[in-house]
């Protein structure tokens, strides 16, 4: 693979073979960030667990302490007073039958989280064919299936995300921009790998992180000690 000069310039900064400590690499994905834009920087953490069983999965969601930087446009399926609560916590879009009909007759998808109340799951569940490989589906795993609604829409737009194992065993997920400094980004990064941490299963056997890996959107990757994820095990 062809790299740029701005990555070429930007892999010199880091050693490839290294194990960095997680506040040393952060400081150094934020200073090998070379883009016009201020890029995201996300979290890979590969886990020693078998996603292919029920009782090794790892799936949760968590409100970052700085948020993530980016606009969350919110999806609500709500009636009555649930929907007046919604739309007052910040929802630009709230229906029931309405939404499922512009979601499968429109292929309207203008919306980066989905939240239901539990009533609404019937309707809600003939979208699971479009809204579940978009990573879009309500879930009561991920605090998107709530009779809070309002609560869950105030987190959404505070900075809450979700993470789940793919089907080789990795956690992606993005932990804010490049502009929010290291510290700022530890503070988020800590508080994910917390909630891993502690979303361990009860099957899981051996070593549970096996490698967690940070980088910008056009950055390097840089390699975080397994061992040392946070400053509590340094």
């Amino acid at each position: 693979m062809k790299h740029g000069k701005k990555y070429i310039e930007s892999a010199k900064l880091v050693e490839r073979s290294r194990l960095y400590d997680s506040t040393d690499a952060l400081e150094l994905v934020v200073k090998a960030a070379k883009a016009k834009f201020d890029e995201t920087v996300e979290v890979h953490v590969r886990l020693g667990v078998d996603s292919r069983h029920a009782d090794q999965q790892v799936r949760g969601a968590v409100v970052l302490p700085n948020g993530t930087g980016k606009s969350v446009r919110v999806a609500v399926f709500a009636k009555g007073a649930e929907a007046d609560a919604a739309t007052a916590a910040g929802a630009e879009i709230v229906g029931a039958e309405d939404l499922v009909a512009r979601i499968q007759g429109e292929g309207f998808m203008d919306f980066d989280v989905c939240i239901a109340a539990p009533n609404m799951m019937g309707l809600v569940g003939r979208l699971g064919k479009i809204l579940g490989p978009r990573g879009l589906m309500p879930s009561p795993k991920a605090g998107t299936v709530t009779p809070d609604v309002a609560k869950a829409v105030a987190e959404a737009k505070a900075g809450k995300i979700e993470y789940r194992l793919d089907k080789t065993n990795i956690i992606h997920c993005p932990i804010g921009k490049v502009s929010f400094g290291a510290e700022k980004l530890y503070e988020n990064y800590a508080t994910l790998l917390d909630a891993v941490i502690k979303a361990k299963p009860a099957a899981s056997k051996g070593q549970y992180i096996r490698s967690c890996v940070v980088s910008s959107t056009m950055g390097v990757g840089v390699k975080i000690n397994p061992n040392r994820v946070l400053k509590s095990a340094e």
